[in-house]
């Protein structure tokens, strides 16, 4: 496998178990709590959900042809709470993240040098992965740490438990060596 390939495959991978963490933190929320903020500073975890669907429908639309800044994304509206429910933020996540992983599930890896454009500033196919790999998971990162607040101690830990690292590395360190993605345990974990 060349390391192109190895490279698309990991970060589907990485996008795929952001993704599930996301899912996994808002799971655990009542549906008034998606909706709550700290101050009026602060975004809600629908208001985090609103603006990285926006994005990633703006960026992963027709990526390789056209800007990922489109005419048509409002980004500011994206920072304005108008979702209603916890089924209307559950759409919008799953709307953004079709978007994206189709469009990622499509690329090809003689693409990842091609040249896009983000407000005319080009990127590499693979640069302007990397962007978002970074993107994404600082924002669901956002929605696991609000989540974790608002449920307290009623929190189903999505990592290591607390006082589990030692049991947790035990269990990695009785099984063979072998080169894998992390994903792969941590993905079959969450479910």
């Amino acid at each position: 496998m060349e390391a192109t390939d190895s490279y698309l495959e990991s970060v589907k991978k990485q996008f795929l178990y952001y993704k599930t963490l996301g899912e996994k933190a808002m799971a655990q929320l009542e549906a008034e709590q998606l909706f709550t903020t700290v101050n009026e500073d602060s975004n809600s975890i629908a208001t985090i959900v609103k603006h990285v669907s926006g994005n990633m429908l703006s960026r992963w639309t027709d990526f390789l042809t056209t800007d990922g800044e489109k005419e048509w994304r409002n980004r500011d509206a994206e920072f304005e709470n108008d979702l209603q429910s916890k089924e209307e933020v559950l759409v919008l996540w799953n709307k953004g993240w079709d978007c994206f992983l189709n469009t990622l599930n499509s690329l090809k890896t003689q693409q990842l040098s091609e040249i896009i454009y983000i407000r005319n500033e080009g990127h590499s196919v693979i640069e302007a992965i990397n962007r978002q790999l970074a993107h994404y998971p600082y924002h669901v990162g956002q929605i696991v740490f609000y989540a974790k607040q608002l449920k307290k101690d009623d929190w189903n830990s999505l990592s290591i438990p607390k006082n589990k690292s030692g049991n947790y590395n035990a269990e990695k360190f009785a099984k063979e060596k072998e080169i894998k993605n992390f994903t792969e345990d941590e993905l079959k974990r969450l479910k």
